[in-house]
């Protein structure tokens, strides 16, 4: 079973050098690592492209669900792996999430454990829950996501037109599809919190509601039954 790893990038020079570190120190490699640029203006690109296995696909689109799905319209495994460029991985990350799938087919995904931890120096962002901070957390976010490619090609990739929200309706459309999954105890993912993180200080908050409002309407109108 061979993984391919998409990592959207907008200007994160700052840490996307240890995301790809935590990448090479995998266990089990991916086959190939896709770093999809949306037209940074920083070193972003010169920073990926110095780390072997590295392909960078220049963006086509705009936001980070539409660079998502072209990494993963790009991909050639039969898994796909997502890690933000800000993140860093556990090395046995993709060993036993591989493993996972390998050993139950009826599986579609498998997310784990993450640990927040707060970036040296940052303040947390506004709206940030501190509480995260302490111990593990389920993780059902795209950094702790390995999956099936059939299961991209079942319900769906990542809708863009909820922007930072697309990975929130992405696993609640498979979640409503009761798509079989499982969540790993180990503590993969270390999920880090700076005070540049779009996911914890969108801007345009109000916007950012309206979409959290409008995916769980979708999401009540895809499990209600007829009556």
């Amino acid at each position: 079973m061979n993984v391919s790893l998409v990592i959207a990038v907008k200007n994160g020079e700052r840490f996307i050098a240890e995301t790809l570190q935590s990448v090479m120190q995998q266990t089990q490699a991916p086959i190939e690592i896709l770093v999809v640029d949306g037209q940074s203006s920083d070193a972003s690109v010169r920073i990926a492209r110095s780390f072997p296995s590295v392909r960078v696909l220049a963006q086509q689109s705009r936001g980070f669900a539409a660079a998502w799905n072209e990494g993963i319209a790009a991909a050639r495994g039969d898994l796909i792996a997502i890690v933000d460029s800000d993140d860093r991985w556990q090395p046995q990350k993709l060993e036993l999430q591989t493993a996972s799938l390998r050993a139950s087919p009826e599986l579609g995904y498998v997310v784990a454990h993450a640990r927040f931890f707060l970036e040296p120096g940052d303040q947390p962002p506004p709206g940030f829950n501190t509480a995260l901070l302490e111990g593990s957390h389920p993780g059902y976010f795209p950094s702790n996501l390995l999956a099936r490619r059939s299961l991209f090609e079942d319900v769906g990739r990542f809708d863009s037109q909820y922007g930072i929200g697309s990975d929130v309706e992405w696993f609640k459309r498979v979640r409503d599809r009761q798509v079989p999954h499982r969540l790993l105890p180990e503590v993969l993912l270390e999920r880090r919190v700076h005070a540049g993180n779009l996911s914890y200080h969108p801007p345009d908050k109000a916007s950012f509601n309206h979409q959290l409002l409008k995916l769980l309407k979708h999401s009540i109108d895809r499990t209600r039954k007829p009556s």
